[in-house]
């Protein structure tokens, strides 16, 4: 596709989304013209102006066309969770997801993520914008500040327009308790209030929840105390965000204690779920640490048996008290897709990101081998660096030696696990590298070979993210 077949019309104003060599801009024709920064063009047929991608000329976009901006995932039970790490993928998203009932999430990123890829929350609702604008996508769209920590972080990414916030409590959290000794829980224990304690022991011992077929959650003397000092900070800290940010913002609100060192037990899921719930909180989704490894970019690694076993209670938990179960790092995990969407009757949210990136790696390797070769080579050096960012089992060697794969076989690392995940949570590194002189060493090659190839980028999305959708649609 050369150019947007898609024409939008203000008034005497026409816009179009136009294919340049040096990349997508927005060609804007009429009294329009002055309100974007551009340079005008003049054609036997009229004038126009040329106008940058850019989060400035997408704020315009915003208040002129209203199906650009972002809306809360409100009567939907299915989200999914694109996220787009070169601010490039989601035309091809939505090309895929347009007909179905899914509520997509283009607009996705972490601080982490931010920082690794130096892109803003701006920028990264501004290709949301451009891709929804460009496919002239009307059935609405989400953003979110994912694995978000601090106020200054959710009000900044609110501030920006973003319509869903995840809260990360991972810091909040306590993970020394669940190996603490009973002497010293017991001495923790007796240090909260006393009117605290007295309140949870009423509340929660010897008393039976039922969750339906059968299903309850109980819990014993020792698990509430440990539950307790694990999470109540945890609960304070989402209490305090909901009502001084989420609440007035009208934003979808997630709350993720997944980032913690052991599985969530049903009964740690439901006391969460039911203190957020006393206290006046209204989650859109909750995202457990389920049984397992979620590692990225590669399937399940666990016993999917007994991960059934076990999502089904938190499904229950989450159908109990009104939100969605969330799936973090659910890039690939195509062995459980079947099992969530089966256990949740279609009510989730999914969250990818990287997938995209290897699918980006993938038309590199069949298009610009040498390029290729070129990150490949320096993804493994850097890995150890990449680690301190993320948690992964690959063993390198069980990648094979570059000088031993022949340009036509370069694509076979995005299908080898070990290489997969290297080279997954290398993104940052490469997109940031920059030689000697300061020049990015890998960014505008990446984003020239995706750009000229940008009809079979799509189709490798489309493919890949399409074969997540239709295994969480089985029964």
């Amino acid at each position: 596709m050369n150019e947007s077949t898609i024409t939008h019309k203000r008034g005497e104003s026409i816009y179009r989304i136009k294919r340049t060599e040096s990349g997508n801009m927005l060609a804007v024709y009429g009294p329009d013209k002055p309100m974007f920064d551009g340079e005008e063009h003049t054609t036997p047929e009229g004038t126009y102006k040329l106008c940058p991608l850019s989060a400035p000329n997408s704020k315009i976009i915003r208040k002129l066309f209203d199906f650009t901006n972002p809306i809360s995932s409100k009567g939907h039970d299915a989200t999914f969770g694109l996220g787009d790490r070169l601010g490039i993928a989601s035309a091809g998203h939505i090309r895929l997801i347009r007909d179905t009932d899914i509520f997509p999430i283009l607009a996705q990123q972490s601080i982490r993520e931010l920082n690794l890829t130096n892109r803003t929350f701006d920028d990264v609702l501004a290709a949301a914008v451009w891709a929804v604008f460009r496919e002239g996508y009307t059935k609405g769209y989400g953003a979110d500040g994912d694995h978000l920590k601090t106020h200054d972080e959710v009000r900044h990414a609110l501030d920006c327009g973003y319509t869903m916030i995840t809260l990360d409590c991972s810091e909040q959290i306590r993970n020394d308790i669940p190996s603490m000794p009973q002497s010293e829980v017991d001495a923790h224990y007796a240090a909260l209030a006393t009117t605290m304690t007295s309140t949870l022991e009423s509340r929660y011992l010897g008393k039976s929840f039922p969750l339906g077929d059968g299903m309850a959650v109980e819990f014993s003397a020792d698990e509430l105390k440990r539950i307790a000092l694990v999470y109540l900070n945890a609960i304070d800290h989402a209490v305090q965000v909901y009502f001084d940010f989420i609440k007035p913002a009208g934003a979808d609100f997630e709350v993720s204690i997944d980032e913690t060192l052991q599985a969530t037990s049903p009964q740690a899921h439901y006391f969460v779920a039911s203190e957020l719930s006393r206290q006046g909180v209204v989650m859109m989704s909750l995202a457990p640490r389920f049984i397992g490894e979620f590692q990225k970019g590669i399937d399940y690694l666990g016993d999917v048996s007994v991960f059934e076993r076990d999502f089904l209670v938190h499904a229950k938990i989450a159908e109990e008290f009104g939100y969605r179960i969330s799936v973090h790092s659910a890039s690939d995990k195509f062995s459980i897709y079947p099992i969530v969407g089966k256990l949740t009757g279609g009510r989730y949210h999914i969250k990818t990101a990287g997938t995209n990136w290897l699918e980006a790696l993938r038309v590199i390797a069949e298009q610009t081998p040498c390029l290729y070769r070129e990150i490949h080579a320096f993804a493994l050096l850097n890995l150890h660096e990449a680690k301190r960012y993320y948690h992964t089992t690959e063993n390198v060697i069980n990648i094979a030696d570059l000088d031993s794969v022949s340009d036509a076989h370069l694509h076979d690392y995005l299908d080898q696990e070990d290489a997969r995940q290297a080279l997954h949570i290398t993104f940052g590194l490469v997109l940031s590298a920059k030689s000697e002189d300061g020049t990015p060493l890998f960014r505008e090659k990446i984003y020239q070979t995706l750009h000229k190839h940008e009809a079979m980028y799509f189709t490798a999305l489309q493919r890949h993210i399409g074969k997540h959708l239709n295994l969480l649609k089985q029964a």
